[in-house]
């Protein structure tokens, strides 16, 4: 385990209510640029939380994949870690394949079509598979926006990614849709992409409008961007059920409610953000 927990409990009892001595420290692990949203939000939620349990729950994040992340990240969870890995549901689908599917490309037009499919029996039904995989699903909506085509030359057919080398994520699901558009799908760690473009070991990557500014890609070689929309970019959140279960249940609901309302606040603001960022990259040359 990357921490350790101690807990104290009257009772014994992870439902009773928490002691005043009780503490427990998470990291927190993800990929995003302190400069993106994600980061923020993220922080923001940690922040909270530590403030509603008095200093009981900490958890400390950790940017730009300091920690495990990806699909090590998971299975930090999954070993039952006091770590919180945040990552996009496809890197659940080593556990429960149906998450591939919901991650897939082409499958929505709207921010608010994938929210409502979340809430549906259906994805409650794999969350719950999930659980059974010691899997605890705290979010599956931490959007970031739709995923793009970020090159140097200027893509407009299928035809045109013949050849092009395109850093994606290591996960099938990304590797998968950038072959069936055409390109040559270069998996890279996010903290060796900006160098791999700028050294034309890749031609180009993918991502959202607020990865590009966030992550400054626009200052590079790369200021080509084909509107693709070929997947919907989220995060979800887990934590070990191992974990969760030895947590109080009113620290339980406190930590539930944050991570909930920091998914449906970023939704919100970047909704909002989303034309304004456009025409600041295209301000920029882009």
């Amino acid at each position: 385990m990357l921490l350790s927990a101690v807990a104290v409990y009257a009772t014994g009892q992870a439902e009773a209510p928490a002691g005043a001595d009780y503490k427990l420290v998470l990291k927190l692990s993800h990929v995003f640029s302190p400069a993106e949203q994600l980061t923020k939000s993220m922080d923001e939620v940690a922040k909270s939380i530590y403030e509603k349990t008095n200093g009981a729950i900490e958890i400390q994040t950790f940017p730009q994949a300091q920690l495990p992340a990806y699909k090590e990240g998971v299975e930090q969870v999954v070993r039952g870690a006091d770590f919180i890995s945040v990552e996009d549901p496809s890197f659940l689908g080593d556990y429960v394949p149906d998450f591939k599917a919901l991650y897939a490309p082409m499958m929505y037009r709207s921010f608010d079509e994938y929210v409502n499919l979340t809430r549906k029996q259906v994805v409650k039904d794999m969350v719950a598979l999930a659980d059974k995989q010691g899997i605890k699903i705290l979010a599956l909506d931490y959007i970031y926006g739709f995923r793009n085509l970020i090159t140097k030359k200027v893509i407009t057919t299928p035809a045109d990614l013949s050849g092009m080398k395109i850093r994606t994520p290591g996960s099938k699901s990304y590797i998968d849709t950038l072959t069936a558009m055409g390109g040559i799908a270069t998996p890279l760690p996010w903290g060796e992409t900006l160098s791999a473009v700028q050294q034309g070991v890749v031609d180009g990557l993918e991502g959202s409008e607020f990865t590009n500014i966030g992550t400054k890609v626009y200052e590079g070689p790369a200021k080509n961007v084909a509107t693709t929309r070929h997947i919907l970019g989220t995060c979800g959140v887990y934590i070990s059920t191992t974990v969760w279960a030895k947590i109080p249940a009113n620290y339980q609901a406190i930590i539930q409610e944050e991570f909930t309302k920091g998914a449906a606040g970023m939704v919100s603001l970047l909704k909002s953000q989303h034309a304004g960022v456009v025409k600041e990259l295209e301000s920029y040359g882009v």
